[in-house]
């Protein structure tokens, strides 16, 4: 389930990282996403509207790989999870959090930033991890550092990534994907410009083709 779950996210290069006020938008946001070649949203429960947002998206895009993020506590991974949510991610390392989702076989990516916190995740057999916020703690310089420490374990960085600063991301081969929430940001959310989410999307998808080869 995590390996799978990995490869997928690495196939995708990018993850919309998705904050919804009215799960009215969820469907048509993950048609522009889905439409666009880039079929993954990381939903975030920053919201009340998380939730259904993701049963609406996984009820109506079945094969869609929807998360949910910002995920605070056990309570939050089964909430998600039922509503249709294939993968967590959390903005920190939780214990808790980490040790349950592996329990039950549901793949997780905790946010870290520190190498004590990367023991942790090597500790668990964690091959991939969130490395967040990305920019605000030194960027790619900071995960060149960290993995040639830990050699067994990539990252999905989120924080400050864009269209203008991916190829310094992607190009390095221990990053599998990134987080970012460009394509997909709240105001065209909620002006219900999904048109325009599903060209910046369809430009994300090019960029990774073109940094990736």
């Amino acid at each position: 389930m995590f390996e799978s779950m990995n490869e997928q996210i690495a196939a995708f290069g990018v993850v919309p990282v998705v904050v919804l006020e009215n799960a009215e938008d969820a469907e048509p946001l993950a048609k522009a996403l889905v439409e666009a070649g880039l079929p993954v949203a990381e939903v975030t429960f920053r919201t009340a509207a998380a939730e259904e947002s993701i049963r609406r998206m996984s009820n109506a895009y079945p094969d869609m790989c929807v998360g949910a993020g910002t995920v605070l506590s056990v309570e939050q991974v089964d909430r998600a999870v039922a509503a249709g949510a294939k993968f967590i991610v959390s903005p920190g390392f939780d214990p808790e959090v980490v040790d349950y989702c592996i329990e039950k076989n549901i793949p997780v990516y905790p946010g870290l930033i520190t190498p004590s916190e990367m023991i942790q995740a090597v500790k668990r057999g964690l091959s991939v991890v969130k490395f967040f916020p990305a920019e605000q703690f030194g960027g790619v310089a900071t995960i060149k550092a960290m993995t040639a420490a830990f050699t067994t374990v990539k990252v999905m960085p989120t924080g400050g990534i864009s269209a203008k600063n991916l190829k310094d991301y992607l190009s390095f081969n221990k990053i599998v994907a990134c987080g970012g929430s460009w394509m997909v940001k709240g105001d065209m959310i909620k002006a219900g410009e999904f048109e325009k989410i599903k060209e910046m999307t369809k430009e994300a998808v090019a960029l990774v083709k073109e940094i990736r080869g």
